[in-house]
């Protein structure tokens, strides 16, 4: 690799910074990333509902589930993992029902297997937060592909989201990422793939240990890097 990430702050500088606030605004629009005292701290039921978010919101209107949020807590009862790992078949079919939710039965199915996933976490780790707390940052790659493998409808994009939702610093393969490498030749592979994972991996890595910046943020920095 040889283009320094200052070459892509620059361009988020002149694209976001230059006329509205200078580098405080593109700070302003950096994700929050949690420590892991703060990851294992979040209860096991809201990892469940951040999952069930990110599930429902992948090729939907994401403003829609924002909305019906509030009834989605109550349709599922708070999302307590432990309830749902072993759910009866007739609270699902309900579901598929209820107003107050989006009532896509596939989607609706997803739930008690990401329970049992966080379950099981749990019991070797002591929470799901903890588990996610462990897992060295430079092998993001590692985590997708075991929560694609345990859990369901988490591959893709899905997975990233709920990462970047609970504050784990990871980075998100968006459009305008994948068009930033991309056009630079940092990125080659086909997109979806463990190789263009990899590949995106190592890049990050490079970044990350030339500027220290957590990888959340260069991922957002590159995003906002893209003429749009």
């Amino acid at each position: 690799m040889t283009i320094k990430f200052d070459y892509f702050y620059e361009r988020a500088m002149a694209r976001h910074g230059s006329k509205n606030g200078g580098e405080a605004e593109v700070i302003r629009r950096l994700p929050r990333i949690a420590n892991a005292s703060e990851l294992t701290a979040l209860g096991d039921d809201r990892y469940l509902a951040a999952i069930t978010k990110c599930v429902f919101r992948a090729g939907f209107v994401w403003r829609i589930i924002e909305n019906k949020w509030d009834g989605f807590e109550e349709a599922f009862s708070g999302f307590v993992p432990i309830y749902w790992a072993q759910v009866p078949p007739e609270r699902l079919e309900a579901l598929a029902r209820d107003t107050r939710i989006v009532r896509n039965m596939q989607k609706i199915a997803t739930v008690p297997q990401n329970a049992y996933m966080i379950v099981e976490a749990a019991e070797t780790h002591g929470s799901f937060g903890a588990f996610l707390a462990q897992w060295p940052h430079e092998d993001q790659v590692g985590l997708l592909l075991w929560l694609k493998k345990h859990g369901a409808r988490l591959g893709g994009a899905s997975a990233q989201y709920f990462l970047r939702m609970v504050g784990w610093d990871g980075f998100i393969l968006s459009n305008d990422v994948t068009t930033a490498l991309r056009n630079h030749n940092l990125l080659d592979a086909s997109p979806g793939s463990q190789k263009e994972l990899k590949q995106a991996q190592a890049v990050f890595n490079t970044w990350h240990e030339e500027t220290q910046r957590p990888y959340a943020h260069l991922s957002r920095i590159l995003s906002m890097s893209v003429d749009g």
